[in-house]
């Protein structure tokens, strides 16, 4: 079965299972993003066992996460659920105070058929401290889409913005007539309706992406999620919103349709090209003129010069785990490097509808052939055609990179790509760090080999 996009971009798609790491991991970054929070996963001893083990490296760092283990009375339903519940709850409460406790539902929960959802509001009025509850099982949801479902979940408790309708239409108007800012007013915000862009980032990063488009006069009104669950930003009719992570396509369908917010499609800010592709799409949308953003690109492309020697005219194989695939991809075409397969877990069309456009125009640019996209990759098929093409690199989650490297292709897990700084421009250098990585690697040990030999 295929898909067509358009005349030259399809999206295949095959009959394989989510071959990727445990979304319940997604724990380890939005516990140290939102400050107040504590989560609670509520699964079995294998949960427990996969969050020590993946996530033990932080257990300096005093966690604000804890394992709510079910037992085999709780599987056959002879044990009170809630009761277990809050007893740890309210221990959380004394313990840590938070402001938010999440629950993050795993595969077991779902076969058991416990109701998270039920149990939480009475919970909630009983204790005094909001209760989320996020769906994070690996049978429904891939790797980072475990944020996904704890952003939706928490896009129902932002608060409503102050103004009436009116007000916010007249607003709307206004800006829709604005006129273009000149140069020397810059340092000012244009009068735009309130945006809110989603995604959990480091503070750094997100500063760096509010001071990007401050530069065109563009004022970010919140991000979801925000430093603390108190300072959520709101939500509502007239608030313009934008993702910067392409595996939030649950939130964003959830703030169109429940919070009734207007989406910004733009390709998400992963490199230098992404991230003027994003601020123009944001400007155009409140009527501001970008300025200096070609220059800047430029700048940064000539600072990147001594690893784009490096990958340029190197090939590449994205097997499929993190759903950043797409973005990825299109960076790296963008670099000189040539992408055989874009395999994913997920596909959203009409969320990563801009990023699939730029992509298709990178191509062009490029004078490149649109990469095959697999959704839902057939690993067997994948190994076959890896053994075909035979990459400089495969990008690939942890359970096939051993394997693959016995066989002589490199590797680099995606998963590195998902806990490390990739957005916005300033951080293309990092980027491409992790992806020569293995190249550089390899080239010493065939150098190496040579020097033996000689000798």
């Amino acid at each position: 079965m295929s898909v067509k996009i358009d005349e030259t971009l399809t999206v295949e798609c095959e009959t394989g299972n989510y071959h990727t790491f445990c979304p319940i991991s997604c724990v380890s970054w939005l516990y140290q993003k939102i400050e107040d929070s504590f989560f609670l996963v509520v699964g079995t001893k294998t949960c427990g066992y996969f969050l020590q083990n993946a996530l033990g490296v932080m257990i300096f760092a005093e966690p604000r996460y804890a394992m709510a283990e079910l037992e085999e009375g709780d599987i056959s339903a002879q044990l009170n659920d809630y009761e277990g519940l809050k007893r740890l709850c309210i221990r959380i409460r004394r313990d840590r105070d938070p402001s938010v406790i999440i629950w993050i539902g795993t595969c077991t929960t779902e076969l058991i058929k416990m109701d998270l959802e039920g149990m939480a509001p009475k919970l909630e009025w009983e204790i005094g401290i909001p209760i989320l509850v996020a769906r994070a099982n690996g049978l429904d949801y891939a790797f980072t889409q475990g944020e996904d479902t704890v952003l939706a979940a928490m896009a129902h408790r932002c608060p409503e913005p102050e103004f009436p309708l009116r007000e916010r239409e007249e607003m709307i108007q206004k800006v829709l007539a604005f006129p273009s800012r000149k140069k020397d007013e810059f340092h000012e915000y244009a009068n735009h309706p309130s945006l809110v862009l989603f995604g959990s980032l480091p503070s750094n990063v997100v500063s760096q992406l509010n001071l990007e488009l401050r530069r065109q006069s563009i004022k970010v009104s919140g991000w979801l999620p925000a430093q603390r669950y108190t300072d959520l930003p709101s939500l509502g009719d007239g608030v313009y919103v934008c993702g910067v992570n392409p595996f939030l396509s649950r939130t964003a369908t959830t703030l169109i349709r429940r919070e009734k917010c207007e989406l910004i499609g733009a390709p998400f800010p992963i490199g230098p090209d992404g991230t003027r592709a994003w601020i123009e799409k944001i400007c155009s949308v409140f009527g501001v003129e970008a300025r200096g953003l070609q220059e800047r690109e430029e700048q940064i492309w000539e600072s990147l010069k001594d690893y784009l020697d490096l990958v340029r005219g190197k090939s590449v194989f994205f097997m499929g785990d993190n759903l950043l695939e797409v973005s990825l991809a299109r960076f790296l075409i963008r670099c000189g490097m040539i992408v055989h397969e874009i395999g994913i877990p997920y596909m959203d069309k009409r969320y990563q509808a801009a990023e699939l456009a730029l992509l298709r125009d990178t191509c062009t640019r490029m004078c490149v052939p649109i990469p095959r996209i697999v959704e839902k990759p057939d690993n067997s098929n994948q190994i076959r055609r890896l053994r075909e093409l035979r990459p400089d690199l495969a990008i690939t989650g942890m359970a096939h990179a051993n394997p693959l490297e016995a066989r002589g292709i490199s590797t680099k897990w995606s998963v590195e790509f998902t806990f490390a700084q990739i957005h916005g421009s300033t951080n293309a250098r990092d980027l491409l760090e992790i992806i020569t990585r293995p190249l550089r690697r390899q080239s010493n040990l065939e150098h190496f080999g040579r020097n033996t030999l000689v000798k």
